[in-house]
């Protein structure tokens, strides 16, 4: 069911780690094994206090690799001699913190960032070693780091959606939503697979789609296991492609097993270039909208009403698009009231601009050319959804040429029906695999430059919660001579090793 949590960043609260002093390193611990807390670093500026196990990890080695902290004090020497890296930069990540650590008399704490919905049973966990998950109020200018719901990890209430989290690294790749934004990651799958589907339409080929998502979602092969996450974006993307290869009749190219029940991209190309720019239209109003919410929650009234991103930007693409159908239509009327909204939305884009400026006369040449650019970009940005269309006539041109040689060959007897079926395998395996990696692209730059472009202005801090693998020694406490250790995060088992 949706939730509206799904379209903001998760909540963050800014917290303190308190424990006295004997009870802080297993506090951390602790801490760590719940992976949920981003604590503050010590920065002032100054150099480096290196601690006992940083001097011997660089003896070690130089570089950083990967950590794993014992749940105990170690044996700092006996890790050295026998070459424990992992535990060695595990303790100097936990040293790093302990000397951040604001101590007054026999208690100590430190300050981070915790999701909400994870402040209770963090609270509770650090309570049996003797510390508080105190909440504190968010420092003024201060923005929290930002954790997508697609990301968040928790309790099984609290995990996101598979189908969520599969789209999330299309938001990811761009950069890092603020903390005040909305979280596009829903909306922008869905636009993703539809324009994918436009580029790649063809029932056959999204079938292909459907079948290599469940072969990910079996995790082979198991080089590909990483990507095991992702075949809902796929078997989404191959779902639309069916689809609308469905509507042009398109089934491993015009091979007449489907009927048209939309239109044949070859041969009404005018009508599907129309409603790949319709589509981009809609696509963009919806950004603008999406971009609106975002200035208004990250400035406030002002912010969203002269930025080229909220309204005053959206006033200029309604007015030309009010320009745009007075044309088509030939009602002067809508001619009249577009050219007014444009000339509104200019004037509070102007002020917006002139007040980034430095004034005077060669503030008003920047903001000018600022607006010019402005509305060049909208005319350009809708035009540049004529791509679906072009990238859907492509397909279907290399399925026709595929289809048009298979035929063409099966008439000339057996050796000419074994050669036209190579022909038709190996046509649809070159058509599936670039038409495939170029929809791919395409949708994405359209995502990118034409989308984003409008809801991003700024970009926000990723939310990073210390979490290394915690080993419980089944030895002498902090002994390096164990014969088995347990790694834990706050999610259960993650590993048994030899020690």
């Amino acid at each position: 069911m949706f939730r509206a949590e799904s379209v903001v960043p998760v909540r963050m609260s800014r917290v303190a780690v308190v424990a006295p002093e004997p009870a802080l390193r297993e506090t951390l611990v602790r801490i760590a094994e719940a992976g949920c807390v981003e604590i503050d670093l010590a920065v002032d500026g100054g150099p480096a206090v290196r601690g006992p196990a940083a001097s011997r990890l660089q003896r070690l080695r130089a570089g950083p690799g990967p950590a794993v902290l014992s749940a105990a004090p170690p044996d700092l020497d006996a890790l050295e001699r026998e070459g424990r890296a992992d535990l060695l930069a595990g303790e100097a990540q936990l040293e790093e913190r302990l000397g951040g650590a604001v101590r007054h008399g026999a208690v100590a704490a430190l300050a981070g960032w915790c999701p909400e919905a994870e402040m209770e049973a963090t609270a509770a966990r650090i309570a049996g070693a003797g510390g508080a998950l105190v909440p504190l109020p968010t420092p003024r200018g201060v923005d929290p780091p930002t954790l997508l719901t697609g990301v968040a990890e928790g309790p099984p209430d609290h995990r996101p959606r598979t189908v969520l989290r599969s789209f999330t690294p299309l938001v990811t790749t761009y950069g890092t939503v603020p903390y005040a934004d909305l979280d596009p990651t829903l909306p922008a799958g869905i636009a993703y697979v539809v324009m994918f589907g436009l580029m790649f339409g063809d029932a056959g080929h999204g079938l292909l789609l459907l079948a290599l998502a469940l072969v990910l979602r079996a995790g082979r092969p198991r080089r590909a296991a990483a990507l095991r996450p992702l075949w809902p974006f796929v078997a989404a993307a191959g779902l639309a492609s069916a689809l609308a290869g469905l509507a042009y009749g398109e089934f491993f190219g015009p091979t007449g097993v489907l009927p048209v029940l939309w239109l044949a991209p070859l041969d009404e190309p005018t009508r599907l270039l129309t409603a790949a720019v319709g589509l981009g239209a809609v696509l963009l109003a919806l950004a603008y909208g999406a971009g609106i919410v975002n200035r208004l929650r990250e400035g406030g009234p002002a912010a969203a009403l002269y930025a080229t991103s909220g309204v005053a930007g959206a006033a200029v693409y309604l007015g030309l698009a009010a320009l745009a159908g007075s044309v088509w239509l030939g009602q002067a009327v809508y001619g009249v009231v577009g050219a007014a909204v444009v000339a509104v939305g200019l004037a509070f884009a102007g002020v917006g601009a002139y007040a980034g400026t430095a004034g005077g006369a060669g503030g008003a040449v920047q903001t000018g050319v600022q607006l010019f650019d402005a509305v060049v970009r909208i005319g350009s940005n809708v035009v540049s959804f004529a791509r679906l269309a072009a990238f859907g006539l492509t397909h279907a041109a290399l399925g026709a040429i595929v289809w048009d040689g298979t035929t063409s060959l099966a008439g000339r007897g057996p050796a000419g029906v074994a050669v036209a079926t190579l022909v038709f395998l190996l046509g649809n395996a070159l058509a599936f695999a670039l038409e495939a990696l170029v929809a791919g692209v395409q949708a994405l730059r359209l995502e990118f430059y034409e989308l984003f472009s409008r809801l991003f202005e700024t970009e926000g801090r990723p939310f990073s919660p210390w979490r290394p693998p915690v080993q419980h020694l089944t030895g002498p406490a902090g002994g390096t001579g164990a014969s088995e250790a347990r790694a834990t995060t706050g999610r259960g088992p993650v590993r048994k090793e030899e020690a």
